[in-house]
């Protein structure tokens, strides 16, 4: 296979929220917070990548073929058949590092969709897009955000004979997604392992009702996301990693706020009807993010080679 040349792939891809409270590894919401990163095949030696960085991670991110994007790009290329060619890339970067908001999996995806753009392997045939994302979850370790940055809106994901898959579902008009972010980050790695290998029976079915709760509440019902987004598989074990963020989420539950950990943490998710918090609760150290649902996931173009 013959990468196009000449030009580039622009590549715009959303954040993520994910498990929603009681759907761990399994609910993912694509929210209105993006990255954007220009891939441009350039002359020099195949494999080598320059990278320039704005926003977010800038001065704190690998400017070389090390670089995440650079890395998924040179994977997505080798499983479509076709060698890595040296590479530009320009990266503006507006999802939070470490904070819970699927910036690993948004740049997985963004090298994902400029690899396939730029091999002419189009995303939007379903075949093309499955491959994407099992190759993206692998990379990943887990199909949730990478699932929601991909296809947008509301996502279940799953993993069956080997294979990552995902099902997309059209959230609903009235959620009103607000993202609590602190300054601190956090390391997914590190707060998986607080979790037990076990769980009581009784929480296990509990975690299940609620997950599927949720999917109706976040497609058809918002009023019952406070049931719905109730948990007790992961947040009171990760409360050690985070204890302000555990203890956001319980101040906005007790005062009728659906609120969750969202993905690893520390940012707190929260689904308040109106759109508003109450202002009983003190958010000191979290700054507020009123976030769309994103509802077209990742969109790539195609861009003419840019003058240097």
């Amino acid at each position: 296979m013959t990468l196009r040349t000449g030009g580039g792939a622009r590549v715009v891809v959303p954040a993520s929220t994910a498990n929603l409270g009681s759907g761990f590894d399994a609910l993912g919401m694509a929210l209105g917070l993006h990255d954007e990163v220009l891939v441009e095949v350039v002359d020099g030696p195949p494999g080598s990548a320059l990278v320039e960085v704005s926003g977010e991670g800038a001065g704190a991110v690998p400017t070389d073929h090390e670089h995440l994007v650079v890395r998924v790009l040179h994977q997505t290329w080798a499983e479509l058949g076709a060698s890595a060619p040296a590479v530009r890339l320009s990266c503006r970067n507006a999802i939070p590092h470490s904070r819970g908001l699927g910036s690993s999996a948004a740049a997985i995806v963004a090298g994902v969709a400029a690899a396939h753009e730029l091999a002419g392997v189009p995303l939007h045939e379903p075949a093309n897009r499955d491959a994407a994302l099992h190759l993206a979850a692998v990379r990943e370790g887990h199909a949730d955000n990478v699932a929601a940055s991909l296809l947008g809106g509301l996502v279940i994901a799953w993993h069956e004979r080997g294979r990552f898959r995902a099902a997309a579902l059209p959230a609903h008009q009235d959620l009103h997604p607000i993202a609590l972010v602190p300054a601190s980050e956090s390391a997914t790695h590190t707060t998986r392992g607080l979790l037990p290998a076990t769980v009581p029976h009784a929480d296990a079915a509990f975690a299940a009702g609620r997950a599927a709760l949720a999917v109706h509440a976040l497609t058809s019902d918002p009023a019952l996301l406070l049931a719905a987004t109730d948990d007790r598989l992961h947040q009171d074990y990760r409360e050690p990693a985070w204890p302000r963020t555990v203890e956001l989420v319980r101040a906005l539950r007790d005062a009728g706020v659906p609120a969750a950990v969202s993905g690893a943490g520390p940012t707190v998710l929260a689904l308040p009807a109106d759109g508003a918090l109450p202002e009983v609760v003190d958010t000191a150290g979290f700054t507020a993010l009123r976030l769309p649902v994103d509802r077209r996931g990742v969109q790539v173009t195609s861009e003419p080679a840019s003058p240097r």
